[in-house]
């Protein structure tokens, strides 16, 4: 009775070894004798125990992260640039057969090839043109993996560290850059200015009654926050005109009267 219960064992440990079960996300490298002899897809696989080994394969996005790596840029900055990587496996068999560690491959050539692509532009040109960057990374990673049955999805870089100088630096020079642009809006609004003053002068001159109508509403902006003196705008030039013309019939009247004796004879002056 007892070899039946041992019988009943055997089968039952190499029914286990012999089914396999392969995900819907994985595929099946079925090696016989050490050769392969098919690749299974997901289900219910049966191989011969001991004879038979299975190798199964995820063909899912794999999120590689590539560590920061130092680097010298064209215009020979140090910075340091770190980036992720997603690659998928879509030849289950390459991947099995034609490297050992198809992982760790990707994220050492990954690695190389961040040095050797940011090394090849500018520092301006790593800040700004990381997309251009991202796609001849993931063009050179397709050509590499593709014999290792490997697809490179995509390949971002993540931080771009820059040394502290360059930091300053580079703000100092947006900082002057700002200023530039501030000092040219302020000019282009002092010529927008002047030239809608002219006109307002042009018009004025012509219209006298504009300069009035002008002193009257200044009047009125004074009077808004109740001062207690209150300035009374007049045309500068005007002024002094009929200060002038003041001050030569004060001239003259003066010199008139020097003139003239009591008894109302003009006496003769002496000529210097």
């Amino acid at each position: 009775m007892w070899y039946l219960w041992i019988a009943l064992i055997v089968l039952f440990a190499l029914a286990s070894l012999a089914v396999k079960v392969v995900k819907q996300y994985e595929q099946g490298v079925l090696f016989r004798l050490g050769k392969v002899i098919a690749v299974r897809k997901a289900g219910l696989t049966v191989i011969i125990p001991i004879v038979d080994v299975l190798n199964r394969v995820s063909l899912r996005i794999v999120t590689m992260p590539i560590q920061s790596q130092g680097i010298i840029t064209r215009d020979n900055v140090s910075v340091d640039v770190s980036a992720v990587a997603y690659y998928r496996i879509v030849d289950a068999e390459k991947s099995v057969v034609a490297i050992e560690n198809v992982g760790a491959a990707i994220n050492q050539i990954a690695q190389t090839t961040l040095r050797k692509v940011v090394g090849q532009h500018t520092l301006d040109e790593t800040l700004s043109e990381t997309d251009r960057i991202n796609i001849d990374i993931k063009t050179i990673l397709d050509i590499a993996t593709e014999d290792w049955g490997v697809e490179v999805t995509l390949v971002e870089l993540k931080d771009i560290q820059l040394p502290d100088s360059m930091k300053r630096a580079m703000a100092r020079q947006a900082e002057a850059e700002r200023e530039k642009r501030a000092k040219i809006i302020a000019a282009e609004g002092e010529a927008l200015a002047a030239d809608a003053l002219g006109s307002a002068a042009d018009i004025m001159m012509a219209h006298p009654l504009a300069l009035q109508l002008r002193n009257l509403q200044t009047l009125v902006e004074l009077g808004v926050d109740k001062n207690s003196t209150v300035v009374f705008p007049a045309p500068l030039m005007s002024t002094i005109g009929e200060l002038g013309t003041f001050l030569a019939r004060e001239n003259a009247a003066a010199t008139a009267a020097a003139t003239t004796p009591a008894n109302g004879k003009i006496l003769p002056t002496a000529s210097l």
